[in-house]
């Protein structure tokens, strides 16, 4: 659904801002034949302050650099002064001042009380300027004004100011949709935690347990995988890391449950060496393999191998886990990563979740899989994600 309203947000917000192009492009032309026609000119213009102004709104209308998205909204209107007004009176004002930021003030409670866009006379005889004000509508509540200050105020610049208004309540939008994403993203990330905590920890503490008396240095060298392990499914970084910290936490991970098992659990990898500083969703590969464990070869008697191949291809990484256990039908497998949460199956449909959101809607999960014949799941992410550094990642709680 993230996704679906993201993708909605961001059709709008280009009709916005083609129709203020088409709407500024007589106004702001600056000549130069070389680049174009004036009006092809005007066009690249207000795209690129557009650009600029959009980052600086993101975080909302009273941040510290909304004043930076003033600065490039008054290039792009050819007002005297603009000023943006936030729904808790604070001020971004760029242009000749002179007392003309409490007067926005003003013009922005008059037009956040109506909610309609308004044009204001000059004040007095000594004062020329005119001014327009806009609201900043989010979720139907006015969120903010936009105010443009010009002598006189043209139609033109009315009609601008508005769709200006429209396209700066897109911006702080879009900015909560990052924000839902990061939470949502979080929750995915606790939701696999808890996966892990009940199921697993009791298991490898079971067959830690066994093995005290018996063989006491080989329950020192589980109590360490464990705690590895531990540490890493729980840590306190972000979203990312490398594919070869993960096989890391799988090694550990494998290593317990063979304490369990024995040697009903054959284990297969195979790495290209060019893949293991790919950076990866955190917890995508371990729930596939515990996925295989869990519901490939636990219900079975004898046990069965697991696979955990990773290739080169091209401009991404494969990586695949696979086991010959019991397998499932299908369409019951199509059922379970659709559902809602059928308590089955949750790392796997978690996964491709976060894997269609950070990647497009063919970026989730491939699973080949029939009752009796085992199970293959496959995962390609791109090799260049420059956005997704696990050393730059934020930290979450």
């Amino acid at each position: 659904m993230t996704d679906v309203v993201l993708a909605a947000s961001l059709g709008v917000l280009g009709g916005i801002v083609l129709t203020v192009l088409l709407l500024l492009a007589r106004r702001l032309a600056r000549g130069a034949a070389d680049l174009g026609s004036d009006a092809e000119q005007a066009a690249l213009n207000a795209l690129h302050h557009a650009s600029l102004a959009a980052p600086h709104l993101r975080a909302g209308l009273s941040g510290p650099d909304v004043v930076k998205a003033a600065r490039h909204l008054r290039v792009l209107l050819g007002s005297a002064a603009v000023a943006i007004v936030s729904s808790d009176g604070n001020v971004s004002f760029d242009g000749q001042s002179d007392g003309l930021e409490s007067a926005a003030q003003r013009i922005a409670e008059q037009v956040g009380a109506s909610g309609r866009r308004q044009i204001f006379p000059a004040p007095g005889p000594g004062d020329d300027l005119e001014a327009v004000g806009a609201p900043i509508l989010v979720d139907g509540r006015v969120a903010g004004v936009v105010v443009a200050f010009a002598s006189p105020v043209p139609a033109a610049l009315v009609r601008a100011a508005e769709e200006v208004a429209d396209w700066c309540a897109a911006q702080v939008e879009l900015g909560g949709l990052d924000a839902s994403r990061t939470q949502l993203a979080e929750a995915e990330l606790r939701s696999l935690r808890a996966q892990i905590s009940p199921h697993f920890i009791y298991n490898a503490l079971t067959a830690i347990a066994s093995f005290i008396l018996s063989d006491p240095a080989r329950a020192r060298e589980l109590v360490l995988e464990f705690a590895d392990f531990t540490r890493y499914s729980f840590r306190r970084q972000g979203e990312f890391t490398t594919l070869a910290e993960e096989l890391g936490s799988i090694h550990s991970y494998l290593e317990l449950e063979r304490a369990r098992f024995g040697d009903r659990l054959r284990v297969t990898l195979q790495i290209a060496p060019e893949t293991l500083a790919t950076v990866i969703p955190f917890l995508s590969v371990q729930p596939l393999v515990e996925n295989a464990v869990r519901h490939g070869l636990e219900p079975g008697e004898g046990g069965g191998e697991i696979r955990i191949v990773s290739r080169d291809d091209g401009t991404h990484t494969e990586v695949a886990v696979e086991d010959d256990g019991v397998g499932m039908d299908p369409d019951a497998l199509r059922m379970t990563l659709t559902a809602a949460d059928d308590g089955v199956h949750v790392g796997l449909r978690n996964v491709d979740t976060r894997l269609r959101q950070l990647y497009g809607p063919d970026g989730g999960l491939v699973v080949e899989t029939n009752t009796g014949a085992g199970t293959l799941v496959r995962m390609r992410v791109p090799k260049s994600q420059p956005l997704h550094d696990p050393l730059h990642d934020p930290v979450h709680p």
